[in-house]
């Protein structure tokens, strides 16, 4: 085999080298294009939900602020996968370099994100938020964000303090509010859909267990939630590896074209 052949055949492996790249490059961005109009969808469908999650999230600074967070990081993704299918297909090195760079900010964001939660997650325990509604709830003042957010909740969940409707024992609330057991918002309402009024809400503010909610928020919402916090946390990593592999293909493309 002569010299010349085997460097041909050389460049020919290259080639099609870079050749397969390019088009793996192409489907890892598609699947981030699908990533970020899956973050979008859930951002929009938070903030037009008609079934009461979006009372919550506006009486909530945190979690509106969130909402956002996801918006733009959907439309941040949506972009991206766009530029990189584009980059990847006109084989442009201007492009490619600048996906590559956004996509990295944006891996070590989201990367820094996951660590913050793992650290704080102790913030997310019952005893805490037990704590949290004896100190804060006050139970009739609709200026606070707190107590707004908290009657939402147990109107939304239909469910009463944390664990039950003893945690208001001891409470502000029951300072504030001393002839009252538990809060309105813990009272019983009609079984019909979308029937709004009491059964009885003298009985239930007086601690009649047949007229309130007896079930704690917490595990109404952990129960209610359970399979969307496993399926997000599935797709953070599924998400987190899909953009590695994309940098690593731009990279690689990048460093091929001519």
């Amino acid at each position: 085999m002569g010299l010349g052949e085997a460097s041909a055949r050389g460049t020919a492996m290259d080639r099609d080298c870079l050749s397969c790249i390019k088009y793996l490059m192409f489907v890892f961005n598609f699947l981030i294009f699908l990533g970020g109009s899956f973050l979008l969808g859930v951002g929009v469908w938070v903030l037009v939900d008609p079934t009461g999650f979006k009372e919550i999230v506006a009486a909530n600074p945190l979690l509106f602020t969130g909402v956002y967070i996801i918006l733009a990081m959907g439309g941040m993704l949506f972009l991206l996968g766009f530029l990189g299918c584009c980059g990847a297909i006109r084989e442009n090195k201007c492009l490619l370099m600048f996906f590559f760079m956004l996509i990295l900010v944006i891996f070590l964001a989201e990367l820094a994100a996951a660590i913050l939660a793992f650290i704080f997650r102790e913030h997310l325990t019952r005893e805490y938020f037990t704590k949290e509604l004896k100190r804060h709830y006050q139970g009739y003042n609709n200026t606070d964000v707190f107590t707004g957010t908290w009657n939402a909740i147990m109107n939304t969940f239909d469910c009463c303090g944390v664990n039950s409707p003893e945690d208001f024992e001891e409470s502000l609330f029951r300072l504030v509010n001393p002839n009252e057991k538990v809060p309105a918002a813990c009272c019983r309402r009609g079984s019909h859909p979308g029937d709004s009024a009491y059964i009885s809400q003298e009985e239930c503010l007086m601690g009649n267990m047949l007229f309130r909610n007896n079930k704690g928020c917490y595990s109404a919402v952990v129960d209610y939630f359970e399979l969307y916090i496993y399926v997000a946390g599935a797709l953070a990593i599924v998400v987190l590896t899909i953009e590695l592999f994309a940098m690593v293909f731009a990279m690689c493309l990048f460093r091929g074209i001519q």
